[in-house]
């Protein structure tokens, strides 16, 4: 029986890094010019140490929109984010959308690439600037090789930079 359950979750394992990833900008109608491009990593970042993701600018209430298909895991507060969504999806990679105003995804429903998640606000600790959604891509089966020197460096092999999943997708 243990060996059968073990089969089956190297399966599951095995089919979640197979799903292809194709990662779109999740903003309606945003471009590489709404975020800095050297944002992902930035040091030094406030309490957090370093920035773990992008934030890409637009005006409050423009669409937030998955960057790619899966399971919505989580649809609430945090502290630091404010509004949130995380996503599941292809290769077990989390999308973390952040600082929402609001949020239109229902916890464990399934979003399609491009289907509204929310809309961009400036809630948690973007409360008072101007509204953006933060967005990160983090993993739970760790990246070792992505370890370097930097500040922190030790938790790259947990978050990748979306800029580059964005401009790495096929079309």
């Amino acid at each position: 029986m243990k060996k059968k359950l073990l089969i089956l979750f190297l399966i599951i394992l095995l089919i979640g890094f197979l799903l292809p990833e194709k990662v779109i900008i999740p903003v309606e109608n945003a471009s590489a010019r709404d975020w800095h491009p050297e944002t992902f990593w930035y040091y030094p970042w406030g309490k957090s140490v370093v920035h773990k993701g992008i934030d890409i600018f637009a005006e409050e209430g423009r669409p937030v929109i998955s960057a790619d298909h899966g399971l919505v895991v989580f649809n609430g507060e945090l502290r630091r984010g404010g509004q949130v969504v995380v996503v599941m999806g292809p290769k077990w990679h989390f999308h973390y959308y952040a600082h929402l105003r609001s949020a239109d995804a229902g916890l464990l429903s399934w979003k399609s690439r491009g289907e509204k998640l929310g809309e961009v606000g400036s809630t948690g600790n973007a409360a008072g600037k101007p509204p953006h959604l933060h967005y990160s891509i983090f993993t739970p089966i760790p990246y070792f090789w992505r370890i370097d020197g930097s500040p922190m460096g030790w938790a790259k092999m947990f978050f990748l930079n979306p800029i580059q999943k964005m401009q790495h997708s096929p079309l």
